[in-house]
């Protein structure tokens, strides 16, 4: 089956760099687990990552420790599954599966937040 982003995750993608942007629109069609990408997913600005960084959902802070979603380097995503988002393990792998194997078929290497020493953080992907 082949999936599609709806209009919601192609506008989340806005001011993404074109690199990651191809990358998961090869992601899309090379993946047996639909996705999309959440509406804080895509470009980040100060503020809205330290609103993050205090819910303790990044160790970044916006200002001393920038994240990549700050500067268009790195998407988040969801797995969509029977009609809802998930977050299960199983369904984020697949998709970080795709988005690997995307960014090796066009040579722009990526890191799967899933393999993170620190902080696991599976729905994220950003360029290396």
């Amino acid at each position: 089956m082949a999936f599609k982003f709806g209009t919601a995750s192609l506008d989340h993608m806005f001011g993404i760099d074109t690199k990651l942007i191809r990358i998961a629109h090869r992601a899309i069609e090379l993946t047996k687990v639909d996705f999309g990408i959440p509406e804080s997913g895509g470009v980040r600005s100060d503020k809205a990552q330290y609103a993050l960084f205090k819910k303790g959902a990044s160790k970044c802070d916006g200002t001393r420790n920038r994240s990549k979603h700050q500067d268009g380097r790195a998407l988040d995503f969801y797995a969509y599954v029977n009609g809802a988002a998930s977050w299960e393990t199983g369904h984020l792998a697949q998709i970080a599966a795709a988005f690997l194997q995307a960014s090796i078929e066009l040579g722009y290497p990526i890191q799967w937040g899933g393999l993170f020493r620190s902080f696991i953080d599976q729905p994220h992907i950003e360029l290396t």
